[in-house]
């Protein structure tokens, strides 16, 4: 078999490609042979002696199928972690993004009239200070500071009430009271 890596070499340059792209059809090495210009190589390529390979397939569909997987909770056990837990998901991060989730929370909450603003005062500052872990708890903590507020009011009006009906109680009796003094008054003079 003759040596063609000077055709191989020109044939790469002409079609652009790179040399382990050229394929040379083993049964015509004498004509390729003879094509020592790059004029001669336009010619095999154009009668098919010598042809371009296709590009080599480079499919993501595994690495799709591994993200899907990924996404499901596969292949993320402690074998597969390089960095630590503060490396792959930083506390700070994790931390910024509850205060803003806690924060809008609230502040909706204020806008719609759900919470008066010192109630919404204490909750930013139990947020600030890490007692909530979700929205879930700032809700419920919300609900029973409100049932409680709505116990002391009832509780409040329950003992004015019953401080307005002892007074009228008293009056009533103070008035009874000076009835009779008065009617025996009146029978010790007669």
């Amino acid at each position: 078999m003759s040596n063609l890596v000077s055709q191989k070499r020109l044939a790469a340059r002409v079609l652009g490609v790179g040399k382990r792209k050229i394929w040379l059809d083993p049964n015509e090495t004498t004509a390729i042979t003879n094509a020592n210009s790059r004029e001669g190589i336009r010619k095999l390529i154009s009668d098919g002696l010598i042809i371009k390979k296709p590009v080599t397939v480079h499919s993501r569909a595994s690495t799709r199928t591994l993200h899907e997987a990924k996404r499901a909770g596969r292949h993320t056990g402690f074998g597969k972690r390089k960095g630590t837990k503060d490396a792959r998901m930083p506390s700070q991060i994790v931390w910024l993004r509850r205060q803003r989730v806690l924060r809008r929370l609230l502040a909706k909450y204020r806008a719609a009239g759900k919470i008066d603003k010192h109630l919404y005062h204490e909750l930013y500052q139990l947020a600030k200070g890490n007692t909530f872990k979700h929205k879930r708890q700032v809700i419920e903590h919300v609900i029973k500071a409100k049932a409680e507020k709505a116990r002391e009011r009832a509780l409040k009006d329950e003992a004015e009430a019953r401080r307005v009906r002892n007074r009228a109680a008293r009056e009533r009796r103070q008035q009874r009271v000076n009835e009779k003094r008065e009617a025996l008054l009146r029978e010790a003079e007669e």
